[in-house]
Parts: C-alpha cells; structure tokens; sequence
C-alpha cells in the first residue's frame, strides 16, 4: 500500500510533549475530535481537534497515510489537514513519499491503474496490460464471481468478495443464521457479521478476512480494509455508475446510513468518499481480483478496458 509518511519537528508546541516519537499509522482516519459515546461528560465540552492532539503529544509525531483510504464523513487525515494545524502550532513539516508498496503482490502497475480508473489520478482510464504478479478480470454474473473465488479457496488460498454498501444490512435472526441481505438477481448473500462475536458460525468482523468460515458472506468498506486476502472478489453496485465517458454517482443507491446527512455529506463529498471506498476493496487482493458490476453498461466498459 502507497503512504505518505508525513514528519513534523516539532521544537515549540503549547504544551509539554510526553513522547519522544509518535508514529501513527492509518493517519487517514484521524476524526475531528476525540470525543465519542465513552467519552465523559465533564471532558465532551473541550472539542479539542484530534490532529491537535496528536501533535502535541509527541516531540516528533509521525504520520502515515493513504489519503485514498478515506472512505468515512468525518475522517480528517489528508495531508492537506494535517500540515495545516501543524503550521498554525508553529511546527516545521516534511514530507516524505513511500513509493514502494507491497499491497496487490507489489504490482504498482495494478495500484496505478486503479487510481486512473476511479479518476483518483489524472491521466483517465487506461487499458489493463497486465502485470506478472498480479490477475485481473470480469464477471459476468455473481455466481461466476463466487465460483472463481471459491476455486481458490478449495485450491487452498485465501479468497473473499466484498461489495459497495448498496443493500440494507439485517442483524442476524433469533436462531443466528444471517440474512441474505446482499441481493442481486437470483443470487443473494449474507453480509459479515458487525460485531466481535461469532454466529451461527460465522467469524466475527475482525476475523471474516483470515477465518475459513468468513468466505460466502460479503465483506464491506470497514470490514475489508486493513486487510489483504490472496484472491480478492468486488462487486461495485449501482452507487458507482458509467456514463456518457465519465463515473457517476448514484447517492440513492447507497444504504450507508453515514452518507444520508445532505448537510454534513454533500454531492461533492460523496462522490469522493465511494470512489476511495472501491479503490480500497480494489486493492484487497494478493495476486489477483475478479470484478463484477450491477450494471450493464459498466460491466461492458471494465470489459473493454481488461479483455478478458
């Protein structure tokens, strides 16, 4: 995975700094503040940034981020936020690029032209050449998906799909089974579990990417990222769309009760966030990824971009 590791020599800061060295990594996924529903009363008038925090807690606080990775409202890691409260504390910033990555079996060839497909890089779509340590290709139906991946998995490999957050998603029934709340078609299945229980069976959230029993649910965004799998399955739902030569937005089609808010979560802003959230479950995948869209016209462009 491609970070920008991000270093602030901090000489004079407001407070005392405890730390010699802070490093924080997944810094895309700093929050406005620190205050959450554990947070007692007395300390939940402070609304102190959380990036402020951060950088007076250390004498050198390192930062490493993928400013893609944001996929949340309200997630403030971008290195555009993070210089800005370090430079109005006074603080001397560097900045430092990790060009080598070792996320999708090291092929930067595949990261590129993720980043150029979802339009995160200038440059447009390109055609897939190929990369010898990584496999690209299309589905034309979620069972064919299902099938590739689970021809890994009985060949002994890690596999896993994960898909949009387009479908509602039920808590599991009295008896435990999970509802196949991911429908498309005649095709249907469960997502993973939220919690850090098992039921009925199936792995917990925090162990659906490594535990057997996680394969035939469909992960999502939270569950998915920070993990790697060997053969990674997307289905990209009808909140990502192509049209007319460009990507578009769909908001209607997307069920993340975190994008509902109009206020906090603007058009703008949402096309952002579930262009970052499919680039994330695009690069989940060790040695290859296999692609499917709910929509036709969609499907027939990644066909004409990947062949095969």
């Amino acid at each position: 995975m491609q970070k920008l590791f991000t270093y602030f020599n901090s000489f004079m800061t407001a407070e005392p700094n405890d730390l010699d060295c802070l490093i924080l990594d997944e810094a895309h996924r700093i929050r406005e503040t620190s205050v959450s529903r554990y947070t007692r009363k007395e300390l939940r008038s402070v609304g102190r940034p959380q990036i402020h925090e951060l950088l007076s807690a250390a004498k050198v606080p390192v930062f490493l981020l993928d400013e893609h990775q944001v996929v949340r409202p309200g997630e403030m890691g971008t290195v555009d936020d993070i210089e800005a409260h370090a430079k109005a504390l006074g603080l001397k910033v560097e900045h430092i690029n990790l060009n080598d990555q070792f996320r999708c079996g090291g092929s930067e060839v595949f990261v590129d032209w993720v980043l150029r497909l979802l339009g995160l890089k200038p440059g447009g779509p390109i055609e897939w050449k190929g990369d010898d340590g990584f496999h690209v290709s299309v589905a034309d139906t979620p069972e064919e998906l299902e099938h590739v991946l689970a021809t890994w998995q009985g060949d002994g490999y890690s596999a896993r799909m994960a898909a949009g957050y387009c479908w509602p998603w039920s808590d599991p029934r009295p008896d435990g089974s999970l509802v196949n709340d991911v429908q498309i078609d005649g095709w249907s299945r469960p997502w993973n579990l939220r919690g850090d229980r098992s039921v009925g069976g199936a792995p917990p959230a925090a162990l659906w990417a490594s535990d057997p029993a996680g394969f035939g649910q469909v992960g999502c965004v939270y569950t998915a990222q920070g993990f790697e799998y060997d053969h990674a399955g997307v289905i990209i739902g009808p909140d990502l769309v192509w049209r007319d030569g460009r990507w578009r937005a769909v908001r209607e089609a997307n069920r993340d009760p975190d994008f509902r808010n109009r206020i906090k979560v603007t058009d703008q802003e949402f096309d952002r966030l579930v262009r970052n959230v499919y680039k994330v479950l695009l690069t989940r995948g060790m040695q290859s990824v296999t692609i499917y869209s709910t929509d036709p016209q969609t499907r027939e462009y990644l066909r004409s971009l990947i062949g095969h």
